[in-house]
């Protein structure tokens, strides 16, 4: 039964992938009414996960809507454009860093037009920019402080004697590393662009236009708005901190770290929406808010029919990777890896794999060294961030080939979560 119940998550997650957007989500219901009905018990629903993602998303578009993200957007851009000719080093370095203060990887759509206009007009293939930037922000996600996956992940390691912040400093650096080493060889990926014959014949049917980027950070109260929401983060990673055991501040919380979360990125939602006077039916129309939303559909649908999976197999999938995870601590990467391609979200894998990975006595540096490959969403060329990417280079460097897999994101892609595991068990060994 249990390679049935495998063909229909993998027909229900392929069925959801080839209509794309927020309907790998309605697959995983159906996927999960199909297990249901040949008598398999549905697991439970990651709701912790997805109140963490509303809760942030919601104080996110409340910051773009008074202009915050606007500006932190157009600062980003400065900085492009006054070094354009390194901008395959400092365009991942941008999404990165943005994903990681945001928690979310969509805060990347608002950087690909800047990155993919200033390379062209540098004669640089958009491509290696455009491909290492969708990686980076994808990959900043298991070392964000407030990022979904993260908040869960550090919860399984507490009773390991793991703190919080010793997890987000080895993800950190293992991470930053990995993108900085891989947008360095992204540099050397595919010919030059003035050689690409795609960009020429574009070129001479007038289909390669140069767009004009806007300036949208003149609200009076975006700089505050980003203070406000860069406070919260500060006041989550101290209060995560206090109730680590290694730092013993607080024994018995009133509130734990996922409720402490949700109640002060909603208190920060809050606050902006007050102090910088906007108007609050204006934050559900807001973009992120909207991609938020969809990835909470996503969450539920994909990670309740991978829960369903798992927990009804469990046995079995434990009898079975024991003796692989004992021997060899890296199939646990490459577990992660194939799951996240296959569940579509950071949150989701880790919810689906981590618990039955440290259940089995896979030890943390191995949990935390391997943590990195949940984020192999760029497999399967159907996320959201990467299809922007593809879209917004009229160049058409960035372009997906007919055998599917072949596209530009696949070797930054497997280069950055390969060097993240290794550096990740290397830092792993001289911390712990």
């Amino acid at each position: 039964m249990i390679w049935l119940e495998l063909g229909i998550v993998l027909l229900a997650i392929f069925m959801g992938a080839r209509i794309g957007g927020v309907a790998i989500g309605f697959a995983g219901g159906l996927g999960v009414l199909a297990l249901a009905a040949i008598g398999v018990e549905p697991g439970h629903i990651p709701w912790d996960v997805i109140l963490i993602i509303m809760a942030v998303i919601s104080a996110i578009a409340a910051m773009q809507v008074a202009g915050g993200m606007d500006y932190l957007v157009n600062h980003a851009e400065r900085l492009l454009r006054r070094h354009p000719t390194h901008i395959s080093l400092l365009a991942p370095l941008v999404t990165y860093f943005m994903t990681l203060l945001a928690g979310t990887g969509h805060t990347a759509f608002s950087t690909l037009p800047v990155i993919a206009q200033v390379a062209k007009e540098q004669g640089i293939r958009p491509s290696r920019p455009l491909s290492i930037s969708v990686i980076a922000s994808q990959i900043a996600i298991t070392a964000s402080p407030v990022s979904a996956a993260m908040v869960y992940f550090s919860s399984l390691l507490e009773p390991q004697g793991v703190g919080y912040l010793t997890v987000i400093f080895i993800c950190f650096c293992s991470t930053l590393s990995a993108v900085i080493l891989t947008a360095l060889v992204t540099q050397f990926l595919g010919c030059e662009l003035k050689d690409d014959p795609v960009y020429l014949e574009r070129l001479r049917l007038g289909e390669v236009a140069q767009r004009q980027t806007e300036n949208n950070c003149d609200q009076p109260y975006a700089r505050q708005s980003l203070f406000i929401f860069c406070g919260a983060i500060a006041l989550i990673m101290i209060y995560a901190t206090a109730l680590s055991p290694a730092v013993g501040l607080i024994a018995d919380p009133v509130l734990s770290r996922d409720h402490a979360i949700i109640a002060i990125m909603l208190t920060a939602a809050l606050l902006i929406t007050w102090v910088c006077k906007i108007d609050a039916d204006k934050i559900s129309s807001a973009a992120t808010f909207k991609s938020g939303m969809c990835a909470c559909i996503c969450v539920m649908g994909v990670a309740w029919l991978g829960a369903t999976f798992v927990e009804a197999n469990l046995a079995h999938i434990q009898a079975s990777a024991s003796q692989f995870l004992n021997q060899y601590p890296w199939m646990l990467a490459l577990a992660l890896f194939f799951a996240a391609m296959l569940l579509y979200s950071q949150a989701a894998t880790t919810k689906a794999l981590m618990p039955a990975a440290l259940a089995l006595g896979v030890n943390p540096i191995t949990a935390i060294a391997s943590f990195a490959a949940v984020s192999a969403l760029f497999v399967l060329p159907t996320y959201p961030t990467l299809l922007a990417a593809v879209e917004m280079d009229d160049t058409g460097t960035t372009r997906i080939g007919k055998a599917v897999f072949n596209h530009p994101f696949m070797i930054p892609g497997l280069l950055a979560i390969s060097l993240s595991v290794a550096f990740g068990f290397m830092l792993g060994h001289l911390i712990l």
